[in-house]
């Protein structure tokens, strides 16, 4: 295949920011990766992706990026008459847009293109931001899914419940959690240590919406959610942008050579679909991760460090075993064991994960691989992985049973 190279990557902070604009959050995302790429403006792109799920809720549909970005093709900052293809694939957005340009390189047709991601997820009306979560599940045909979780929640042993003060998606976490601890016997307390490593890491992170240490007893103690879940086991609601260049070996060799010494090679770029799956099949980032191993010509131990979708402190657990990592049922003591932690024996998680840098679902995927860039280039100051060459970032979007409705995992290597 056609080698294909991340020559920038940029994430905004994540955090509540009321004052700044979707436009504002745009030209803060573009502006920063244009810098990392040590580009002067953006006349080599040829292509952009422009990912986000909320916009349609403040009536702006089907040509977010292109107003997104008007004003910087009115400054001269973006170029005139560059193709932006708009996408929405849930929390798995910004890696679809990824995805999108990662293909854009690999066919041939360009040989520099743009992925941006963009969430406002804090708004006075928790209606605007209920609609932008409601899109992430079946609204064509409800009954589906709630025959589905009740079913499921007998076998569990925590029964479909939704109430006010939580959401479906924190729920149905939650009936997963408590089939994993009926099923392989995993415990709170290895939630908890999940929690608390994150909350930790993110201390060292300046872009993490949460920046404070956490134990595992504080992280059992805080407010409870649903069962088995705590606050500080759930991602925060956020706002941000994250972005990232891609290019060709030929763009690249026209490079200056800080430029050239810093870029992050794509090993691996894979999806899969998720399905109302049977409780103890494998879930769909089991498929995307073989997919993506195979095409990168690796196995799972050779992944230096990885970025999980952890929308509750469960999925790392889970995906530290979809991803091969340890034995299935064992993603509990795997965790707790300190495996996971910034100096074990694969980190996990060392930005902080969802529930410490934060959750702005549009831009999720795109700063994993920022936070990966970073650490394969050996930027990542006081939270660096030593000797990191190969990462891994996996992020899954929408819900559909016990599954969600779609899962990328990227490989990145140290070029």
């Amino acid at each position: 295949m056609r080698a294909v190279f991340v020559i920038g990557a940029f994430s905004t902070r994540f955090g509540k920011h009321a004052d700044t604009s979707y436009k504002d959050l745009t030209r803060e995302a573009y502006e920063g990766v244009l810098a990392d790429a040590a580009l002067q403006d953006g006349r080599p792109i040829e292509m952009a992706w422009f990912g986000n799920c909320g916009l349609h809720t403040l009536g702006q549909g089907s040509i977010r990026g292109q107003v997104c970005f008007s004003p910087l093709v009115e400054s001269g900052r973006f170029p005139e008459r560059v193709p932006m293809i708009n996408v929405e694939d849930a929390c798995a957005t910004s890696s679809a847009a990824f995805h999108g340009a990662w293909k854009d390189i690999l066919s041939g047709q360009s040989e520099c293109s743009l992925a941006i991601g963009v969430e406002k997820l804090v708004h006075p009306d928790p209606a605007v931001v209920k609609a932008t979560f409601d899109g992430g599940i079946d609204q064509l045909d409800p009954g589906l899914w709630q025959d589905y979780y009740r079913r499921a929640g007998a076998a569990a042993g925590k029964a479909f419940e939704p109430g006010p003060g939580r959401t479906i998606f924190m729920d149905t976490y939650a009936m997963q959690a408590c089939h994993h601890m009926k099923r392989h016997g995993t415990t709170l307390a290895q939630i908890a240590a999940s929690a608390a490593k994150n909350h930790t890491h993110a201390v060292e992170n300046d872009k993490a919406q949460y920046r404070f240490a956490m134990t595992v007893e504080q992280v059992l103690a805080d407010r409870p959610v649903t069962h088995p879940f705590t606050r500080a086991m759930c991602a925060p609601m956020g706002d941000g942008a994250a972005a990232a260049l891609l290019c060709s070996a030929d763009f690249l060799a026209g490079l200056d050579g800080r430029t050239r010494d810093r870029a992050v090679k794509v090993r691996a770029s894979a999806f899969a679909g998720g399905k109302y799956r049977s409780l103890d099949e494998p879930g769909l980032s089991r498929i995307a991760a073989d997919k993506a191993y195979k095409m990168a010509g690796i196995g799972p131990d050779e992944i230096d460090l990885a970025e999980v979708h952890d929308a509750t402190s469960f999925c790392e657990i889970y995906q530290a075993e979809m991803l091969r990592f340890c034995p299935e049922g064992q993603g509990g003591a795997y965790v707790a064991s300190g495996a996971a932690t910034l100096g074990g024996e694969r980190p996990i998680n060392v930005s902080g994960g969802l529930v410490s840098k934060g959750h702005p679902v549009g831009a999720t995927g795109l700063s994993m691989i920022e936070e990966l860039t970073r650490q394969l280039r050996g930027e990542a100051g006081k939270r660096q992985v030593k000797g990191a060459r190969l990462a891994l970032a996996e992020n899954g979007g929408g819900v559909m049973g016990f599954d969600e409705a779609a899962c990328a995992v990227t490989i990145l290597e140290r070029a």
